[in-house]
């Protein structure tokens, strides 16, 4: 069986988009939101605006955030992980899509892969810019043992806004994950 040449080595090589938005604070990300869901995000490759946007939301919170990073085995990439949020003891994997169109099953199916790798108290996050179709929300129904739990465009837009309420956010949709097997529960929606 091959080993692990490293726990993990920083997912990006050159410009450190770590470090630029680190520099950001509430009113900076809720700019960096308007150009994303506009496409215009020069000097970002696409995608890699909106996943360092969703961790340093949860870093302004006081989350431990671990930015994008490769799993590697022996030379070869075997994994791209977009992050990892750490709150109250509690790990979340993330995995961030800014698609044109809603996220259809593919993240979904690759989240899941990565959980099984993990301990089982790993829950995954796929955060979508728009929202997910009828067949990823369904199939996040199913994935249990493995926990994922879907964040829609206009949730984190809510949470931009309001400066706040990631962390919250995330505890009650694992609360309702866990009451009512429900991945999807929409925080603008509250509870029924």
């Amino acid at each position: 069986m091959a080993k692990p040449t490293s726990p993990g080595t920083p997912k990006k090589k050159g410009k450190n988009y770590t470090a630029e938005i680190r520099a950001l604070d509430w009113a900076s990300l809720n700019t960096l939101w308007g150009k994303i869901l506009k496409g215009q995000t020069p000097g970002w490759p696409s995608g890699i605006a909106f996943e360092h946007l969703v961790l340093r939301a949860f870093e302004l919170e006081g989350a431990v955030v671990t930015w994008p990073y490769n799993v590697r085995l022996e030379d070869q990439v075997v994994e791209q992980i977009d992050g990892l949020v750490s709150v109250d003891g509690m790990i979340f994997l993330a995995e961030s899509k800014d698609l044109k169109t809603d996220v259809n099953v593919e993240p979904i199916a690759k989240l899941r892969n990565q959980l099984l790798r993990r301990p089982a108290g790993v829950v995954g996050c796929v955060f979508s810019s728009k929202g997910f179709t009828l067949p990823s929300k369904t199939l996040a129904q199913y994935m249990s043992p493995q926990a994922i739990l879907l964040w829609h465009g206009s949730e984190i837009e809510l949470l931009l806004g309001a400066k706040g309420g990631f962390v919250q956010a995330l505890k009650k949709k694992h609360y309702w994950l866990v009451r009512a097997g429900v991945p999807d529960f929409n925080i603008l929606v509250g509870e029924t």
